[in-house]
């Protein structure tokens, strides 16, 4: 288990759809969240005048976009996309409190920043290509990437989860805690053609590679349709293979719930914890959580 941290939450508006701000007990970092209705409040800011990187977030025809870039004064930069993108409507600017990033830094940030959402494939990137990393030196490159690791942190938290890869085998946990003797539950259906098997890892419900899944996505509701493009990504990007009458996962790839993973394995809206039964026997997982709560009770 890693170790916790602290990170404050600033509603400049008061309102959650509004500007925030995020920083970090011990952190160089400020992320600055701006809804481009709020883009002249922003650009008197005094941060936005800083030397740093930005994400700008939007649609195109009903589809995600996003644009990363970096800049030795944000707001101005800012003001050029106002004029020349009119398909972003959200901007993160990423600088650090005392204003000490300088374009070396910057331009390294960028081009991982870059890097990291296209290995994610979550949205795709206006930039085209991954800009070329500056030339830092070994410690200042440590340095941004200690600097990166907490911002992997932060931007989940104010709901930018581009960067977030789910694909088991590109996260610090490893193949081999990946397959070791643990809690595993699995959906089983002949009829479907379904044999999936999945394990509770680090909170997650990782679906195993080499699970069986539905042929087909039959969902046809609205609320569920999450799941239905984490399931039409993973079969563009390899993550799911179709092969003769199998469809499969071919990596280790963890959901946020029980519910989730069940959805992409079923092809179809699914309560995952009357779905996944515990390995070898006809135990629901909420059977097996209410279990876990009636030991814990025991016990004090």
């Amino acid at each position: 288990m890693g170790k916790g941290r602290s990170l404050e939450l600033f509603f400049i508006d008061g309102k959650p759809d509004g500007m925030l701000t995020a920083e970090v007990f011990n952190w160089t970092g400020h992320v600055l969240k701006i809804p481009r209705t709020r883009i002249k409040e922003a650009l008197g800011r005094g941060e936005a005048g800083y030397t740093g990187v930005y994400i700008l977030l939007g649609q195109v025809d009903d589809e995600p976009l996003a644009y990363i870039g970096e800049a030795e004064d944000l707001g101005k930069r800012l003001r050029d996309h106002v004029k020349a993108k009119d398909w972003w409507d959200t901007a993160i600017l990423v600088t650090s409190t005392a204003n000490n990033l300088h374009k070396a830094h910057v331009k390294y940030l960028e081009s991982r920043l870059v890097e990291i959402a296209l290995a994610a494939k979550h949205v795709p990137l206006e930039n085209g290509n991954q800009p070329p990393r500056s030339s830092l030196s070994e410690s200042g490159t440590a340095n941004m990437e200690e600097f990166l690791d907490t911002l992997m942190m932060v931007l989940p938290a104010i709901q930018v989860n581009m960067f977030v890869n789910k694909a088991i085998e590109t996260q610090s946990v490893s193949r081999s805690d990946v397959s070791t003797d643990g809690v595993l539950f699995q959906i089983i259906s002949k009829k479907l053609k379904i044999d999936a098997t999945a394990k509770l890892l680090n909170g997650e419900m990782v679906v195993l590679q080499g699970s069986i899944i539905r042929d087909e996505w039959v969902g046809k509701g609205n609320w569920d349709s999450a799941s239905q493009k984490i399931r039409k990504t993973l079969l563009e990007t390899g993550g799911i293979v179709k092969n003769g009458s199998e469809t499969k996962f071919t990596i280790d790839y963890s959901f946020s719930s029980p519910s989730s993973a069940a959805c992409v394995v079923t092809g179809r809206p699914s309560n995952g914890r009357v779905e996944w039964k515990l390995k070898g026997t006809n135990t629901t997982y909420a059977e097996w959580e209410a279990d876990q709560l009636k030991q814990l009770d025991s016990q004090t």
